[in-house]
């Protein structure tokens, strides 16, 4: 049976975790095909040692990391070196790490970022499953202004 990994934060203020695994759980083949193996650490920080864990002790085959930066312009920063690291741990392990980070910048209103997690989530965690088992739905959406957390912005044609 294959894993998918899925890793969260005690820092976010949304569950992101939660949406991502609820996706992955809808999926065709949960439980039979494939199945979660999920984790949560303390900060966006600590994601990129604990999807290398995944993938070098757990064997999963691609992971879902899912981190809330705050919006002070050192969270920016560490966000930048969080996700550094995370390419840093695709690159080790040749595995992708789907990095799903919803910035509070994002919005004024933290209420507004509700909705903006729950899709990027459940979307980030849908295109893990389709990079395993139905790469064809990425293929199809290619060029297409496909977005996480907002609307898509459609493609520029000429």
């Amino acid at each position: 049976m294959d894993l998918i990994g899925v890793v969260d934060t005690m820092f976010a203020r949304i569950d992101l975790g939660g949406y991502a695994l609820e996706e992955l759980r809808s999926c065709p083949g949960y439980g039979d095909r494939f199945d979660v193996v999920y984790r949560t650490v303390p900060g966006f920080k600590d994601l990129a040692v604990e999807c290398k864990r995944l993938v070098e002790q757990e064997n999963c085959r691609i992971v879902v990391a899912l981190g809330m930066p705050g919006r002070a312009a050192i969270d920016q920063v560490c966000a930048h070196e969080a996700s550094q690291g995370i390419m840093m741990a695709q690159l080790l392990t040749s595995t992708h790490i789907l990095e799903v980070f919803v910035h509070e910048a994002e919005e004024e209103d933290p209420a507004a970022l509700v909705p903006v997690g729950e899709d990027r989530a459940r979307k980030h965690a849908r295109n893990a499953y389709w990079m395993l088992y139905e790469p064809e739905q990425l293929q199809r959406r290619a060029g297409q202004g496909v977005r996480q957390g907002y609307g898509d912005a459609g493609p520029i044609t000429g």
